[in-house]
């Protein structure tokens, strides 16, 4: 039984550089207790198609040209504020990306959640309470009734997306929008966060609506998909239709930058100083004493962000950091850079210990090691255009005449795959992939022997994802170029790395060529983590169950 039916959505939005077609000509049907997937990249209209329907587009800029969207008879394009009011949070919820932006900072988890039953239900206070305590124990809340006191910061980022889902189902919806719900979620609480939607879904028959960039996300999940680009649909059928026959070249495209299986036998130890070390760490440790606060509870309390770490890289070689939010593997990478107080350890770069260097010695060898970040808009000055953000860079080991320093320039654009037309544009006139480009020049601008990569991919689209991690590749085989690349998802791990260590609470927990490790993962951390990868199959998908670590078992 159809339970929504939408015809031919036009959204454009009216700016002062002309008319963008966010929505052109979108047509789909969702079934009642069905889920239907709507994929596509950053830009391709997915999330303001579903806004659209509950009336949270900004307008203006936006304006609905044409369309209709029929819910019980009801056309909700067209429907008014009030009609819409009773039908938005009350009969269609939705769960928005950022679970932290959605919720009030100000308010406590419990205020926020009866909100939503005193404006729909009117219940009284103790059923709305029996209500609250019901919802929050079926989306996995241990102890709901001492976190109801709680306020959203206090929540890890898996936790508070359980209390957006609450929050959705707690008056009974017939229809649930999940708009990215696991996008910015490690892999181990996204396949959490999955297995509880797949759940109540079909405890309570709900129709779903699962919005991602991800194909592998929604393999398992979706009965039907609707791919997107450019604001048209350019494909649409059953999982299996989408999976095993895609029809449109861009389906094609977006199931090839899924990179879990790809493995590029690339690595061949080169020898130097006798070893073939590059950099050696031995016994790191970064410790945090946190303030007193305003909780007391706090007082002095150790973090042990990254406790007793020991490995070491080649010259050449591409070393996977692996693990959860909050495992200490980005403070590891800070901490070899030396852009954290360290508390003990060895960090030898070709023999030279970084820890023990002054600053003057420091900076002399800084240019050997170069870092690149998760978040390129906000690495980069947005007050440099790309000529002027290069040149500072190079320039940094002495003057070059105009002519030298101009080549300089132009090969390392040439190298990240950018033009010579983009040299007087400012950060904000790129897109995610370009800006995150630039930073790669920027930071091989010296001709580094080693890169720290910080998660450089995480925020990116699979398809932009995929020619970044290419461009990495590129580059190690080009200029012999050693990386320590971080990052929680293992797909990319397994693409692009020689050997992976996997970090759990700043320890190390195993280490080992990156193939054989996901073939035969030997500590249970791992094998919970690779448990958790969602694979871009709907067969195996469906077949595939997630095993959770227990530290204590």
């Amino acid at each position: 039984m159809s339970l929504l039916t939408v015809t031919d959505l036009r959204v454009y939005f009216h700016t002062r550089n002309g008319v963008i077609k966010a929505v052109d000509g979108v047509d789909f049907e969702l079934q009642q207790g069905k889920v239907l997937g709507i994929v596509g990249e950053s830009g391709s209209g997915k999330s303001v198609t579903c806004q659209s329907l509950l009336g949270l587009l900004p307008a203006p800029p936006a304006r609905i040209e044409s369309g209709s969207a029929l819910y019980h008879s009801i056309d909700l394009l067209r429907a008014g504020e009030p009609a819409l009011r009773a039908i938005r949070g009350r009969r269609i919820a939705m769960i928005f990306q950022d679970p932290m932006t959605s919720l009030n900072p100000y308010l406590t988890i419990g205020t926020q959640l009866f909100e939503s039953l005193r404006i729909h239900l009117h219940l009284s206070r103790q059923t709305a309470l029996t209500r609250v305590l019901q919802v929050m124990d079926e989306v996995g809340i241990a102890e709901p009734a001492r976190r109801l006191d709680c306020y959203p910061h206090e929540f890890s980022g898996g936790m508070r997306q359980r209390v957006m889902i609450a929050m959705a189902l707690l008056t009974n919806p017939e229809i649930l929008i999940a708009d990215e719900p696991t996008t910015a979620l490690d892999v181990t609480i996204q396949a959490q966060i999955l297995e509880l939607i797949k759940k109540l879904q079909a405890a309570h028959h709900l129709a779903v609506i699962f919005i991602t960039h991800d194909l592998g996300v929604i393999a398992g999940l979706a009965d039907h998909i609707l791919v997107m680009h450019q604001g048209k649909v350019v494909e649409q059928g059953s999982a299996e239709a989408v999976f095993y026959r895609p029809q449109a070249e861009y389906t094609k495209n977006l199931l090839n930058s899924v990179l879990i299986s790809a493995k590029p036998q690339k690595f061949v130890a080169r020898e130097s100083n006798n070893t073939g070390r590059l950099l050696s760490v031995e016994n790191l440790k970064t410790h945090y004493r946190l303030p007193a606060g305003f909780f007391q509870r706090s007082r002095g309390q150790i973090i042990k962000a990254v406790d007793d770490v020991t490995l070491d890289l080649q010259q050449g070689e591409i070393l996977g950091l692996v693990g959860e939010s909050g495992s200490g593997k980005s403070t590891t990478g800070r901490s070899i850079m030396r852009l954290t107080q360290v508390t003990s350890g060895i960090v030898r770069l070709q023999g030279v210990n970084l820890l023990t260097l002054n600053r003057g010695e420091l900076r002399a060898i800084r240019p050997e090691i170069q870092m690149i970040f998760q978040d390129p808009y906000a690495s980069l000055n947005p007050r440099l255009t790309v000529q002027d953000t290069l040149a500072e860079a190079i320039q940094i080991k002495g003057k070059l005449t105009s002519t030298q320093l101009q080549n300089q320039i132009l090969q390392l654009l040439q190298d990240v795959g950018l033009e010579a037309v983009h040299l007087r544009k400012y950060p904000h006139e790129f897109s995610g992939g370009q800006r995150q480009r630039i930073a790669i020049a920027r930071a091989i601008a010296l001709r580094p022997k080693l890169l720290i990569a910080d998660e450089p991919v995480s925020s990116l689209d699979v398809t932009i994802r995929a020619q970044i991690l290419r461009l990495l590749l590129e580059l190690n085989q080009k200029y012999s170029l050693s990386m320590l690349f971080i990052s929680h998802d293992l797909s990319v791990i397994r693409y692009l790395t020689d050997r992976t260590a996997v970090m759990y609470q700043g320890k190390i927990v195993e280490l080992a060529e990156t193939e054989a490790l996901f073939q035969s993962p030997q500590h249970p951390y791992t094998q919970a983590l690779l448990s958790a990868i969602p694979v871009p199959d709907p067969v195996k998908e469906r077949q595939r169950r997630y095993t959770p670590y227990n530290p204590n078992s």
